[in-house]
C-alpha cells in the first residue's frame, strides 16, 4: 500500500480544525519503514485503560450522508440509478469529493489516503497464478466490478454532465479511479450506524462502533462483514460480489459505511488489539480497551482474519508463532466446497446415482446448510462438512425418512464419513500447484517479490491446516480401528470355564 506524500502532521493539522480531538501528548502519528505497516499510531506515553485518544465528529466521517453529492444528484434519481445499493454511492461520492480538490471539505484528508495497493485486485496475471488453490482469485469480483461500473456509474455520470463534467472523466471517474476508491473503502471504512437512541438517552451512553472491514476497526462477530452487496461465486456464502464487499442485499444499510478521518490510521495485527472504536450520538471516540506503554504501537482490529482476506483486502499478511511451534496465522482457514465433497463420494462410492446426489444437495441448500466448509487451526472438524457427507451416504430408505421429517442427518465421524473426508481434503491439496516442502523452500530464497512472497505465505498455511487434518483423521480412523479389533477379540474369546470338565 502506497500512501500520498503528505505528512502525517498536515492531517493532524486538518483534522484538529474541522472539529476532531486528538490526545497528542498520548498519541503520536508515525510513518513506519515499509517492512512494518506504513502509517500508524504509537503511544508517546503510558496510556491506562478507557483513555479517549481521539474524538471524531459524526459530521466528519465521509458516507452518502454527509457528503452533499446525493442530494445534489437528487435523492429520487440516486435510488433510480440504484446508487442507495453496495459500495457504488459510496464511491461515486468519494470520487465528486475528489473532483472538487480544496472546496472539498475532505480535500486535506482525501490527499492522505493510500494512493496504490499491494491487494490481488491489482497484481499482474503471473503473480495470480501464485494464488492458485486459494480462494481469492474468485473472490476478487474483476468482472463484477468492471460491470457495476459500466451499468451503474456509467449512466449516473452521463445523466449529470453539470455535476461530472466530460473533461473530468479520465481524471476522476475513470474505471480505475472506482477501483481506487473501492479499495479504500474496502481497507479502510468503518460501519458507523445512524444513532438511534431515544432523545431523552444520556449523550454519553456508548457503543463499539461496528466495522465495513476497514483496516484499524473493531469488528461485531454477531454482524456480517463487507456490506457491499455483489460478491463472485462461492465465497463466505456463495454470493456475488464486487470487487470490495460482501454482504447480502438488503442485510444492512450502505449509508452506514463511513471513511472515518484519524480512526483509518490505525493498524491491525492478529490477536494484538487494544484500542477500540465506540459510538456516540455526536462523535466517534477512539478509547484503549487496555493498558498501553510507551512506545507501543496503537492496534485496532480486522476481526483476526486469515491470511488470505488480509491479503485480498489489505495487501499483506500476519506470521507469528503457531501453538505448534511453527510459523503462520492463528486465523488461518481452508475452505472446501459442497461440490468437492460430493467428487469425493463419486470417487470411493461410484455407484451412487447423479440423481440421487442432485436431489440432496438441492434439499439441503433448501434447508439453509452450508455449501461451503471452513478447516483451521482449531483442528475441529466441522459439523457440517460430516452432516453432508453423512446425507450422500445414506440409504435409499434413510433419505426418503430425512427428507419427509425435513431433518438433515446428526455429524458423525465414523471410518466411512471419515475415509470420505479424507479423500475431499487429499483432492483438496491438489488444487495448489506445490507443496508444504516446496513452499518452505522457495520462502528461504532472497529474490522472491514482495507478491509471490506474500502468495507463498497464504498458501503454504492453508497446506499446512489440511495436512494437520489428514494427521488427525489417519488417527481417529486408527482409533476406531482398534476398539473394533478388540470388540472382535472379545466376542470371540472363550467363556471362562468354556470347554473345560466341571469337578465333581
Amino acid at each position: 500500500m502506497v500512501h500520498a506524500p503528505q505528512t502525517c502532521e498536515a492531517l493532524l493539522i486538518w483534522f484538529q480544525k474541522q472539529g476532531g480531538t486528538v490526545d497528542l501528548t498520548s498519541v503520536g502519528l508515525v510513518d513506519f519503514p515499509n517492512s512494518e505497516g506504513g502509517r500508524g499510531a504509537i503511544a508517546l506515553k503510558d496510556i491506562p485503560e478507557g483513555h479517549v485518544l481521539f474524538s471524531i465528529p459524526r459530521d466528519l466521517t465521509l458516507s452518502t450522508r454527509t457528503s452533499s453529492l446525493p442530494n445534489l444528484f437528487g435523492l429520487d434519481e440516486w435510488k433510480r440509478f440504484k446508487l442507495d445499493e453496495g459500495w457504488s454511492g459510496l464511491i461515486l461520492s468519494m470520487m465528486w469529493e475528489a473532483a472538487q480538490g480544496p472546496k472539498s471539505k475532505w480535500s486535506e484528508y482525501m490527499s492522505i489516503l493510500p494512493t496504490s495497493f499491494d491487494t490481488p485486485m491489482f497484481w499482474d496475471e503471473k503473480d495470480l497464478a501464485e494464488l492458485q488453490g486459494t480462494s481469492i482469485v474468485s473472490k476478487l469480483g474483476k468482472e463484477d466490478a468492471e460491470e457495476e461500473y459500466k451499468t451503474k456509474l456509467v449512466p449516473a455520470l452521463e445523466s449529470r454532465p453539470d455535476l461530472f463534467p466530460s473533461s473530468e472523466r479520465e481524471t476522476h471517474y475513470s474505471f480505475h479511479a472506482f477501483h481506487l476508491m473501492g479499495s479504500r473503502i474496502l481497507s479502510r471504512s468503518f460501519d458507523v450506524e445512524k444513532w438511534q437512541g431515544d432523545e431523552d438517552e444520556d449523550e454519553n451512553e456508548m457503543h463499539e462502533a461496528n466495522t465495513s472491514m476497514g483496516s484499524a476497526m473493531d469488528v461485531d462477530e454477531n454482524r456480517a462483514a463487507d456490506p457491499h452487496p455483489h460478491r463472485p461465486e462461492g465465497e463466505e456464502h456463495d454470493e456475488e460480489e464486487h470487487e470490495e464487499g460482501e454482504e447480502e442485499e438488503g442485510e444492512q444499510d450502505s449509508s452506514d459505511t463511513a471513511m472515518v478521518p484519524m480512526a483509518d490510521m490505525l493498524n491491525a495485527r492478529f490477536g494484538s488489539e487494544n484500542a477500540k472504536l465506540f459510538h456516540e450520538r455526536t462523535d466517534l471516540k477512539m478509547i484503549a480497551t487496555k493498558p498501553i506503554k510507551a512506545g507501543e504501537q496503537i492496534w485496532n482490529t480486522y476481526g483476526d482474519l486469515p491470511n488470505s482476506e488480509l491479503l485480498r483486502r489489505y495487501g499483506h499478511v500476519d506470521i507469528m508463532a503457531l501453538p505448534n511451534g511453527e510459523q503462520g496465522n492463528p486465523g488461518d482457514v481452508v475452505e472446501i466446497r459442497a461440490d468437492g465433497i460430493l467428487k469425493a463420494v463419486h470417487e470411493i462410492y461410484p455407484n451412487i446415482t447423479e440423481e440421487s446426489f442432485s436431489e440432496r444437495i438441492d434439499w439441503w441448500l433448501e434447508e439453509g446448510e452450508d455449501d461451503v466448509f471452513d478447516f483451521d487451526w482449531d483442528l475441529e472438524l466441522p459439523d457440517p462438512a460430516l452432516a453432508i457427507i453423512c446425507l450422500f451416504l445414506l440409504s435409499e430408505a434413510e433419505w426418503i425418512k430425512a427428507r419427509e421429517k425435513s431433518k438433515p442427518p446428526k455429524p458423525k465421524a465414523d471410518t466411512e464419513v471419515l475415509t470420505t473426508l479424507k479423500r475431499a481434503i487429499q483432492d483438496r491439496l491438489k488444487d495448489y500447484l506445490t507443496s508444504v516442502v516446496e513452499d518452505e523452500a522457495l520462502l528461504q530464497r532472497d529474490d522472491l517479490t514482495l507478491n509471490h512472497r506474500q502468495a507463498i505465505v497464504v498458501r503454504l498455511g492453508e497446506k499446512k491446516i489440511l495436512d494437520s487434518f489428514l494427521t488427525k483423521i489417519a488417527g481417529l480412523v486408527e482409533q476406531q480401528s482398534n476398539k473394533a479389533g478388540k470388540r472382535k477379540h472379545e466376542t470371540e474369546a472363550p467363556v471362562k470355564g468354556h470347554g473345560k470338565k466341571s469337578k465333581r
